[in-house]
């Protein structure tokens, strides 16, 4: 077998994958780039022919593991998209989601550039009903249930722990009449992640493709982190701010809501108005809910999203219900997207608060470079934000220990439990990132490791 890192190789998004076997070609997820120059790297030309994959593999739902899936379709795909159950019911939001963004954002472009006298018209990646076709191609599969695809492949889905129906797949192919086995990581969860449950391990692999987005560096302690978030509200809305919070709609999302109804219930916080400003968070909400079997123990008992005596949650869909948000001077804990503040409605909400110093913005993921959201982590005093230089005068705070990544010390505990040695190849991440965690596995664990570059191709 040969496998080609088409994505997420020595970088962060774009995750893809492309295996050859004995005339039969699966691609392992179809991942959009995100962050500096990312418009341009999506629009390539795919590096194989889309009409000859039969099958895609999906780990999960995220925009850089799903983001290309439409494109794919588009450009001549008629396989089979298989993924668990609640993957494909996210992804489906995610990927008409996005189609809207670039929909908008072309259109915006283009009036823009006829105002300048430039007849020039901008093209979406690709739109709402190319995000549509694919929707007909997933096929749902429950974890742990081992299946066979053509030319002798086997495959099974396990629990990532990361978001909602992330998996980790297990690859087996023939090789010189012997089986072997691949197992491609996914975006591995940390350890008491709220809500989901915690990753599964695998005992044995001849390969492994492993993420390293956290590789470098350890999380916070969660309780830690929790307890900051607390202190980061009381000391926001006694200055008489607000406090943003630009989040992943999938996933980080459902996290701060279930870490912010905890706080309260447990008398920590109180007289909390939560506003969700995200159609998108608001779709995956419900999905979430509507998936409790997923759910660990705890927050099978305790996870209900509804406004209480000392909690309102209110999620905000129209663009008048957003802007109505931007009334509120202080008091009010804003959540929305984009995560990395690329898009979305976050940029409306530091419109009107970030370059008040009264207020406060939380980040809780990671920020690829290149980013609005790694632009303020990394200390910026201006800004330029829908098209105005802003000052940047809110405090900011990054608290990791919300990360629904695992960070270097889970990432080898997840690898320890391998029990044969396998070679390790070690993928999205930042590439000082990635290959100082090549080394960090090879003095903790001895096992044969390489960083790929993008294109490259293996034998297997």
């Amino acid at each position: 077998m040969k496998i080609r890192f088409l994505g997420a190789a020595r970088k962060v998004t774009g995750s893809c994958y492309h295996l050859l076997t004995d005339g039969t070609q699966v691609l392992v997820d179809c991942g959009m780039n995100q962050g500096r120059n990312s418009d341009a790297l999506n629009r390539e030309p795919f590096k194989f022919q889309p009409d000859q994959i039969g099958t895609l593999l999906l780990t999960h739902a995220h925009l850089d593991h799903s983001g290309l899936i439409p494109k794919i379709v588009a450009d001549g795909f008629t396989g089979r998209i298989l993924t668990t159950s609640a993957t494909a019911e996210l992804a489906e939001i995610i990927l008409l989601d996005s189609a809207h963004i670039q929909e908008k954002d072309a259109e915006w472009h283009t009036k823009k550039a006829l105002r300048a006298g430039r007849d020039q018209v901008f093209e979406p990646l690709y739109n709402s009903e190319d995000a549509k076709a694919c929707l007909p191609y997933f096929d749902k599969k429950d974890y742990d249930d081992a299946r066979e695809l053509s030319g002798g492949i086997r495959y099974r889905f396990i629990d990532a722990g990361h978001i909602l129906g992330s998996a980790t797949l297990e690859l087996w192919f023939r090789d010189n009449a012997r089986d072997k086995k691949i197992v491609f990581s996914g975006d591995i969860g940390k350890n008491g992640n709220p809500i989901i449950r915690d990753p599964q391990h695998v005992a044995e692999a001849d390969y492994v493709v492993v993420e390293s987005t956290y590789g470098n560096r350890f999380h916070k302690d969660l309780e830690a982190s929790i307890a900051e978030l607390e202190k980061v509200v009381k000391d926001t809305f006694k200055r008489g701010g607000n406090v943003l919070l630009p989040s992943f709609a999938v996933g980080r999302t459902q996290d701060v809501l279930y870490i912010l109804d905890k706080l309260v219930k447990e008398g920590r916080l109180k007289d909390l108005d939560v506003y969700v400003d995200s159609p998108l968070a608001d779709k995956a909400t419900k999905i979430y809910m509507a998936h409790p079997e997923f759910f660990d123990a705890e927050a099978s008992n305790n996870f209900h999203i509804k406004s209480s005596g000392g909690m309102k949650v209110h999620f905000t869909t129209t663009i008048e219900e957003s802007q109505k948000i931007n009334r509120i001077k202080s008091g009010a804990i804003i959540i929305a997207g984009s995560g990395m503040c690329e898009g979305g409605r976050i940029r409306h909400h530091f419109k009107h608060n970030i370059w008040r110093s009264e207020c406060s913005v939380i980040f809780t993921g990671f920020q690829v470079p290149g980013t609005l959201g790694r632009y303020i982590v990394d200390g910026a005093k201006r800004a330029y934000i829908l098209g105005e230089e802003m000052a940047i005068r809110a405090k900011v705070y990054t608290i990791g220990g919300f990360s629904a990544h695992a960070d270097q010390g889970e990432l080898i505990e997840w690898l320890s439990t391998f029990t044969n040695n396998p070679r390790v190849f070690i993928v999205h991440g930042e590439e000082s990132v990635a290959l100082e965690f090549e080394k960090t596995v090879r003095e903790k664990l001895g096992l044969t490791t390489y960083v790929p570059h993008l294109g490259e191709e293996l034998d297997i």
